[in-house]
């Protein structure tokens, strides 16, 4: 039987947060990556089925969730991406697929551009892509003292549930246990702090010649009505990756993990056990 562990490791000057689901008669090791403002919580349907035939290491990404926010990192989309595969490499894994969510996904895009000898495939659901860099005068602005509570203001301005409203398509899902797992996290005023670090920070998405040189073989799960990162995108991704086909979910929004793990699930089976995209 296959178990859990919620372990910290510090990797590239931060303390990284894990859940690892070890299984013992797995032939692979997923990692998953969450999306912006959210955490391990957001697969919290989708483990309980992939632990089933995987080994899953599930991340919180820097600042988030339960990983470090000192305000000497660096948060940019290459070094949230480089301490990952510094993490997979302190862990001696010799490759892993690597599944992200939305901004979690951007991030398993530079993976595979950083280091393909180390991810075998990549599950991008719902992922963010051609996002530019900030503007200078928002840049600029978060030099100011005090900055951050503009930052918490902002984020707090819309309230949890209508956020959240703002993701799935099947409103009916929302409860007390899903409106606070995604508000615990910034219950804790540093998480602001780092989230003004990452407004520096930040470079944008990869450019399409940059996912033209993607070699590694991607499967894109979309929402049929994803509100925050339209189809559009998935489909203009899919075009851009070399190796890569594209799933649409009907009657989905954005949180694909939330709304269909079951289906997701299965697509991810299918991915894993076909033969090499060409």
């Amino acid at each position: 039987m296959d178990a859990v562990n919620e372990k910290h490791i510090t990797v590239n000057g931060i303390e990284l947060f894990y859940e690892e689901y070890t299984n013992p008669t797995a032939k692979h090791t997923l990692v998953l990556l969450h999306g912006f403002l959210s955490s391990t919580f957001s697969y919290r349907r989708l483990i309980p089925l992939l632990r089933k035939d995987f080994q899953v290491i599930s991340v919180d990404l820097p600042p988030f969730g339960k990983s470090g926010k000192t305000p000497s990192f660096m948060y940019s989309y290459k070094n949230i991406a480089h301490t990952v595969l510094h993490f997979i490499e302190m862990m001696n894994w010799p490759s892993v697929h690597v599944i992200g969510h939305s901004m979690g996904g951007q991030i398993a895009l530079y993976m595979m551009k950083l280091r393909p000898d180390l991810i075998k495939k990549g599950i991008l659901l719902c992922s963010s892509g051609y996002h530019k860099r900030l503007k200078w005068p928002l840049i600029l602005s978060s030099y100011l003292p005090f900055f951050h509570y503009y930052v918490k203001f902002w984020l707090a301005k819309s309230g949890v549930r209508k956020n959240i409203e703002n993701v799935v398509h099947n409103t009916a899902l929302i409860d007390d246990d899903m409106m606070y797992g995604y508000l615990r996290p910034f219950l804790n005023d540093e998480i602001f702090i780092a989230l003004t670090r990452m407004i520096r920070d930040r470079e944008g998405d990869l450019t399409t010649k940059m996912l033209n040189e993607i070699d590694t073989p991607c499967l894109l799960i979309w929402g049929q009505y994803d509100k925050v990162v339209p189809l559009s995108i998935g489909e203009k991704l899919t075009q851009d990756l070399p190796k890569s086909k594209l799933i649409v979910l009907e009657e989905t929004g954005h949180l694909v993990p939330e709304e269909k793990p079951e289906e997701v699930k299965k697509y991810i089976d299918e991915f894993i056990a076909e033969g090499i995209l060409v």
